[in-house]
């Protein structure tokens, strides 16, 4: 099961990282280069070195202009995320490409790769649950009440886990197709954001 490994392989890298917990330490992937595994390993290392980033822009006592850089690192991090799914949809086309979809094929809402971006943001929030169900410090509360929040993001890990196994199986069947957009990022795009452009008119 393709969920399976994905799991696998989120749950590694997520601990791997948290051996050194510094945003900044080089990724060390074991996975064979250019190989799923390999792909998979990285895209949730972007994301949890994403998630710290984003703990620490939100440090109230933060110098605004590290924050500024941190927030600009952060959006250059979204547009790797972004280009690691569309990177995980293309193995998916390439190992379906000779499907023909049946007659009454469906489409859809969102291709394989998003569902497992979803999937890998899910293991980090897990993760990071239990780590507030075990803290020393925690008041009974707050243990209880994370304790519960854990139970529904292990129930979702299931079900998401079993839709995605459904719809790869679907669309090897022929019962699914993929039909792949390119996510337009506009904010990043200096032809597309109106503060960028305009900018640049002012300067010419």
């Amino acid at each position: 099961m393709v969920s399976k490994i994905c799991n696998e392989i989120f749950d590694k890298s997520i601990y791997d990282y948290h051996l050194i917990d510094n945003v900044d330490a080089a990724i060390r992937n074991p996975y064979i280069d250019n190989g799923f595994d390999h792909l998979l390993y990285s895209k949730n290392w972007v994301d949890t070195v994403q998630w710290h980033l984003e703990d620490i822009v939100r440090n109230p006592t933060i110098d605004s202009v590290e924050g500024l850089l941190l927030k600009r690192r952060i959006d250059a991090s979204n547009q790797v995320r972004t280009d690691m799914v569309e990177y995980i949809d293309s193995y998916f086309l390439q190992q379906y490409k000779n499907i023909h979809p049946k007659a009454h094929a469906l489409v859809n809402t969102e291709s394989p790769a998003w569902a497992i971006d979803r999937l890998s943001i899910l293991a980090l929030k897990i993760y990071h649950m239990k780590v507030e169900v075990t803290r020393q410090d925690a008041s009974e509360d707050h243990v209880t009440s994370c304790s519960k929040k854990l139970e529904v993001l292990l129930e979702q890990q299931l079900d998401l886990s079993k839709s995605i196994d459904e719809l790869l199986n679907d669309i090897e069947k022929g019962d699914k197709y993929m039909k792949v957009y390119k996510q337009m990022k506009m904010y990043n795009d200096p032809g597309l954001n109106p503060v960028l452009y305009q900018q640049q008119n002012k300067n010419l």
